[in-house]
């Protein structure tokens, strides 16, 4: 069997534009699915945040509105509750790929605060993109390319890749607040080939070792794919 190196961002808040703090974290759902697909298929699950922080599940993914109802919500949480993984996470400092069959980061805004600004991050994507292995990434997530750059140069430029829209963030209601937008800055600073599908929608594109998801609902969608990959 194999284990999965899970990269969760260790975030309880973004800053905005105008300086207040938006409390945020992971995506309920883009850890608890793919989190459970794996672990049911025998596979072991491995967590690292920056520091070795305790990741910090984004509450508003926790309501029913956004968890597909009340059941939903109650099986997210105890997903969540259950994964003890999640209580004692690496420091992605101390990680080595080596150990890992494939790594896979969750989204929520928690990325776009940390992941996106982290030297240890974007070392870690780009000795895996490298590699050839499996670097499975959704939702806000791909915020982790823009740590991949050096003198403005990032290894997943040319790359074929989607991650949360604007129309998405709009929607949410952020857009207009948000110090920076995920899908601007991929095309822009990163340099990928972004694409997206219909908003809230699955979506998943797949270039080479590398599977992007748009959105929380595509999180169940890169789990089955990833099962394939791992089989």
């Amino acid at each position: 069997m194999a284990t999965v190196l899970f990269m969760v961002s260790g975030a309880t808040y973004w800053v905005l534009k105008d300086g207040t703090r938006y409390a945020t974290g992971y995506w309920a759902e883009e850890f608890a699915k793919p989190y459970k697909a794996l672990t049911d298929a025998g596979h072991a699950v491995v967590v690292a945040t920056p520091g070795g922080t305790t990741p910090n599940v984004d509450m508003m993914s926790l309501r029913p509105s956004m968890a597909g109802g009340e059941q939903g919500a109650l099986d997210l949480e105890s997903i969540i509750r259950d994964a003890e993984v999640m209580r004692r996470p690496l420091r992605l400092s101390d990680v080595r790929l080596e150990d890992y069959d494939a790594v896979y980061l969750p989204g929520g805004h928690g990325p776009m605060s940390d992941l996106a600004f982290d030297a240890d991050a974007g070392r870690l994507l780009t000795a895996q993109l490298g590699s050839g292995e499996p670097l499975f990434i959704v939702c806000h997530a791909p915020a982790a390319m823009l740590a991949t750059r050096i003198h403005g140069v990032s290894p997943f430029a040319g790359y074929r890749v989607t991650g949360f829209s604007n129309e998405e963030e709009e929607g949410v209601g952020l857009a207009p607040r948000a110090p920076w937008l995920l899908e601007t800055d991929l095309k822009d600073k990163v340099g990928v080939q972004y694409s997206r599908g219909p908003v809230w929608e699955p979506y998943m594109v797949e270039d080479r070792n590398l599977v992007t998801g748009q959105n929380p609902a595509s999180a169940e969608v890169l789990a089955d794919r990833l099962l394939k990959v791992l089989a």
